[in-house]
C-alpha cells in the first residue's frame, strides 16, 4: 500500500464519518447535507476500486487486457452521481416542505415511539429484577407473596391483562367529552 492509497482511504474514511455524524443530526439542512458527503465519499471509493490505463476502447486488433483501464467502477460512480443528484433535489424539496408547514428545519420527537418505548422498559424491568422475581402489578414473586399494585397503561400490559382474563380500563369517546 502506497502512501496516495493510504491518504484516499483516510479521505474516504473522513468523508463517511462526516456524513453519518450529520444524517444523525435533527436539523433537516444537516441530513440533506450528510447525504451529500456521503455520496461524495461512495464516489471517491468506487473510483479508487479501479485501475487506470488505456481507454477499453480502441480501434484495431484487441491488445493484452492488463493495459486497459476498468469501466465498471466508472459506470458505477457515474450511477451513484446520478443517485445522490436525485435523491439530494428530494430531499431538499421534503426539507423545504417541512420549514415551510413549521417554521423550522428541526425533527420533532415522535411521541407514539416513545411511549410504546416507555412502555416496553417498564415491561422488560419488571421481567429483570436481581432475585429473578417478577414484580409487574398484581404478579406474585418467587415467594408466593403479591407485589404492590401499579398502573398499567401500556399497549403491551393492556394485552396481557386480556390474556390473563383482567380487564384493563379502556377510555370510551364518552370518557373524552
Amino acid at each position: 500500500m502506497n502512501t496516495l492509497d493510504a491518504t484516499l482511504a483516510t479521505v474516504v474514511g473522513g468523508l463517511f464519518a462526516v456524513g453519518f455524524f450529520l444524517l444523525m443530526q435533527r436539523s433537516l439542512m444537516r441530513v440533506v447535507l450528510g447525504f451529500v458527503v456521503l455520496g461524495h465519499g461512495t464516489n471517491l471509493l468506487l473510483l479508487s476500486a479501479g485501475r487506470s490505463g488505456d481507454p477499453p476502447i480502441v480501434e484495431g486488433p484487441m491488445r493484452q487486457v492488463d493495459g486497459y483501464a476498468d469501466p465498471l467502477p466508472q459506470a458505477l460512480a457515474l450511477t451513484s452521481i446520478v443517485i445522490t443528484f436525485g435523491l439530494t433535489t428530494f430531499l431538499l424539496a421534503l426539507a423545504y416542505r417541512s420549514w415551510r408547514l413549521t417554521g423550522h428545519d428541526e425533527v420533532r420527537d415522535d411521541l407514539e415511539d416513545r411511549r410504546i418505548g416507555t412502555a416496553r422498559e417498564r415491561v422488560d424491568a419488571g421481567e429483570r429484577t436481581d432475585a429473578g422475581e417478577r414484580t409487574d402489578a398484581g404478579e406474585r414473586t418467587d415467594a408466593g407473596e403479591r407485589t404492590g399494585a401499579g398502573e398499567r397503561t401500556g399497549a403491551a400490559e393492556q394485552t396481557r391483562d386480556r390474556r390473563e382474563g383482567t380487564a384493563a380500563e379502556e377510555e370510551t369517546p364518552e370518557d373524552l367529552a
